[in-house]
């Protein structure tokens, strides 16, 4: 039997026992929004642990990692650095969230800031920021999925099938279990993508190399300017100092205000789990070192690829594995992609409905519950078109969404922490902020030092924000303690 036939057959085992567990999820669930976009409250810690985790770490993580370790060297840590960072405020957001989610019956970030700041024109925007930063990360998965297919199957199954079939089956049971088969699932290919990351990442160094220490050193006398922070940009130049520095703060910044991962504060069972998730994720970044060493490994074994995003396939076909080796590695990139998925699909189109047409429109929990569905198959649609486009590479895709999702936080910032800030000054600040950063996009030339176009935002939302809070009335004490002194929950 052929290579390809094999391995395609051991990734539809994969595929059908992901979308039974994704199904099964959804058993015992309420039917209602709560129950589909919150799973009834009750995750605990190891579904919080690996939601988490999984959903950080994407194909972007499994394949454009080892791609930036294989083009631009020691600029791939930046992805290392911000993941800690980013996660560390949600010590003391999260918690604060989840008080106010459970009391005020809240479920997407946006109604928490609308809940602080009465504005269906705040909630739209929102919606809207959050949609337009959503879809390029969705289209990152699908392309990483489809990316992996393509290559361990020597095209028999091109870039767009594959993208194609496996996100049918992530649509299918996000569409009938909801969150729960986002929590559940993940923690399946969570656990699965670590154990494929550090089996590779340990073999393939010492199947091209002879181990670890003789790969770098072989770098550092052949390649130098590989291990050298802060790395090399897409052209094979020095990155800057400014461009790699804030490539680590938008990013961060970006994590804690995705929107897929805000929600899940609305989950949780009880603080303490928001905090233990907090203080254990730095554990789930480990899986990021074996990343990194795939990416190194082909550096002096494959001089001239291409496409650097597929280094990781590429080193997997051309040394001689077992066919069982080569089908496991694909589960585990699909593991990477699918975990991220489904919550970016699910998140993309709970927040459509609940913060950009329900404060329009009125409706029932059955009608929401189907809005949520259809609009769950459109961004998929749509993400899957840009998909198998010609485009960027993964984390320059990526990182781009980041620059347009960070100009959340100072809105969230001031609703949990200053009094003084008023619908007025969110408003002003998140569209002057938003503007600038797609400005700065789509004209690189006017963003200096070599910053991230998101950067420039923030520096120009907060003044914003602060400015127009000062000159506009404040909003009533009795109104902000809320927000800013919640009371805690009775299992907190």
């Amino acid at each position: 039997m052929e290579q390809w036939v094999v391995v395609t057959s051991m990734i539809v085992a994969y595929l059908m026992i992901t979308l039974a567990i994704g199904l099964r999820a959804g058993k015992g669930l309420s039917a209602t929004v709560d129950g589909y976009v919150a799973g009834d409250r009750n995750f605990g810690l190891l579904v919080m642990y690996f939601v988490t985790g999984a959903t950080v770490f994407s194909a972007f993580a499994f394949l454009g990692g080892p791609g930036w370790a294989y083009s631009r060297g020691a600029a791939a840590f930046y992805i290392l650095s911000y993941g800690v960072l980013g996660m560390a405020p949600w010590y003391v957001i999260g918690p604060k969230v989840a008080r106010i989610g459970r009391r005020l019956s809240l479920v997407t970030q946006a109604q928490l800031l609308t809940a602080r700041f009465p504005s269906k024109t705040l909630s739209i925007l929102i919606a809207v920021v959050s949609v337009v930063a959503l879809i390029p990360y969705i289209t990152l998965q699908m392309k990483g999925a489809g990316i992996v297919i393509e290559a361990v199957t020597d095209g028999h199954v091109p870039l767009w099938l594959g993208a194609l079939v496996s996100y049918g089956i992530v649509l299918v049971y996000v569409l009938m279990s909801g969150v729960a088969a986002v929590g559940w699932t993940n923690t399946f290919q969570g656990i699965f993508m670590i154990v494929i990351a550090w089996a590779l990442g340990l073999y393939l160094p010492y199947a091209l190399h002879g181990g670890i220490g003789p790969m770098f050193a072989e770098i550092i006398e052949a390649r130098p300017e590989m291990l050298a922070l802060p790395g090399l940009t897409g052209s094979g130049e020095a990155w800057s100092w400014g461009g790699y520095t804030s490539a680590i703060i938008i990013s961060a910044v970006g994590l804690t205000m995705w929107p897929h991962i805000f929600m899940k504060a609305f989950t949780a069972r009880d603080e303490r789990i928001i905090r233990r998730t907090v203080v254990l994720f730095p554990t789930f970044q480990l899986f990021l070192v074996p990343v990194f060493l795939i990416g190194f490994a082909g550096v002096m074994a494959v001089p001239n690829l291409e496409q650097a995003d597929f280094i990781l396939p590429h080193l997997i076909l051309t040394i001689d594995l077992p066919l069982i080796v080569v089908g496991l590695f694909c589960a585990g990139a699909l593991s990477a992609s699918m975990s991220t998925g489904d919550a970016l699909l699910h998140a993309t189109a709970s927040v459509a409905v609940e913060d950009g047409i329900r404060p329009i429109q009125a409706m029932s929990e059955h009608t929401q519950r189907w809005l949520i569905r259809v609009l769950m198959v459109v961004a998929g649609a749509i993400a899957y078109f840009f998909a198998i486009s010609e485009g960027m590479s993964l984390v320059v895709l990526l990182l781009t969404s980041y620059g347009v999702i960070a100009q959340l936080a100072p809105p969230i910032v001031a609703a949990l922490f200053w009094a003084r800030a008023t619908t007025a000054g969110v408003l002003a600040g998140l569209l002057a902020g938003s503007g600038t950063a797609l400005i700065g996009f789509f004209n690189p030339a006017l963003v200096p030092f070599g910053l991230h176009e998101g950067i420039m935002g923030l520096l120009v939302h907060v003044p914003v924000l602060c400015l127009v809070s000062w000159l506009t009335a404040p909003q009533e004490r009795t109104h902000t303690d809320q927000f800013l002194n919640p009371k805690p929950l009775d299992n907190g």
